[in-house]
């Protein structure tokens, strides 16, 4: 029997009961499992049986969009990917919502740090701090270079249009999260409709790729691991480029719960050093980065109001959702900044 009352959204003896039968001879020991704090999106708990440790993924609790939260999306990716040089955890088994209520997947876990307190990033010293962030860069530039069909994963999305698709996605999140009006929000999606750049060769995308979304080595300051794969597709890369620059440094000043800063954290380049790297590496034309910067700011005012509705609701699990909604207006004037006159 568990050892320990279940935690929101996961019921630990169906769990447990699920994974004996699924995965004979896995657990050795009564499950526990805890909400990982950090997670603003898909819940992550922390699975061990008292010698193994695992990660359970699941959807938010409440209203969400019925495809931004895809565990057999997830689950694909990583067991694509993880033969591959992209470092991802390693897929155990997925599960559906007979169990949990919701799908759901478990993964082995990945050691190793994620980075999201501020004390954590002060730790590092100068040199090691621009390893970390070359280091995400490189881990970046593989994903965008290994061959979808190659990994089995040719058809994980539909390249032609994907900007296109991506706006139209977000100003649906932004209509079905509706509790106020942000006319500037709206403004600047219709900016970006009018001067959506040509995409360039279509990559495999993360979709939400970030510094607390990777798992480090704090002897070496080098990903060991990718985490969170719910909005991978094939599609553009720059707009995972773009989204690493804007959690990177386009945060400063916000206060934001989400995760520490890098860039604005003494001893970190900026986010300058990462569009540097990453143009050293790949042969991408990013002249039109500012479009995707705007973009980014876009789609992560977009994701906040969603998570600023789920909260007003009371439906979500952790803390700092509160604080969130506050500072949608914030990132979309940096959104119209980055896109300029």
């Amino acid at each position: 029997m568990p050892t320990e009352v279940s935690p929101p959204g996961v019921s630990v003896s169906a769990l447990e009961e699920f994974l004996a039968r699924a995965v004979p001879g896995l657990l050795t020991g009564p499950l526990r499992a805890q909400l990982v704090s950090g997670g603003r999106s898909n819940l992550t708990y922390l699975l061990t049986d008292g010698s193994g440790r695992w990660v359970l993924r699941r959807p938010p609790l409440g209203h969400v969009l019925a495809t931004a939260h895809d565990m057999d999306r997830e689950f694909r990716v990583l067991n694509a990917l993880h033969p591959s040089e992209v470092p991802v955890p390693e897929p155990v088994v997925r599960g559906g919502p007979e169990v949990l209520g919701s799908p759901f997947y478990v993964m082995a876990f990945a050691d190793g740090d994620i980075l999201r307190e501020r004390a954590q990033l002060e730790a590092f010293e100068p040199g090691a701090a621009a390893q970390l962030a070359d280091s995400l860069v490189e881990v970046l530039v593989r994903l965008h270079r290994t061959d979808p069909a190659a990994v089995g994963l040719a058809d994980l999305g539909r390249p032609d249009g994907y900007l296109e698709r991506q706006l139209r996605r977000w100003a649906r999140q932004l209509a079905a999260s509706h509790s106020r009006d942000l006319p500037r929000l709206t403004a600047l999606g219709e900016r970006l409709g009018r001067r959506i750049p040509h995409s360039g060769p279509a990559a495999i995308v993360h979709g939400d790729y970030r510094l607390d979304n990777l798992v480090v080595d704090p002897g070496t300051g080098s990903v060991t691991a990718v985490l969170d794969w719910e909005m991978a597709t094939l599609g553009d890369p720059l707009t995972d480029l773009a989204s690493a620059v804007v959690w990177w440094d386009g945060m400063n000043g916000l206060d934001s719960p989400v995760a520490a800063v890098p860039g604005e954290t003494p001893g970190f380049p900026d986010g300058q050093f990462l569009i540097d790297a990453y143009a050293r590496r790949s042969d991408h034309d990013l002249s039109a980065l500012p479009w995707y910067l705007g973009f980014a700011f876009y789609k992560i005012a977009a994701i906040f109001e969603g998570i600023h509705y789920r909260s007003i609701q009371g439906l979500t699990v952790g803390d700092g959702f509160e604080r969130l909604g506050a500072l949608v207006p914030a990132l979309v004037e940096r959104g119209h900044s980055a896109l300029g006159s």
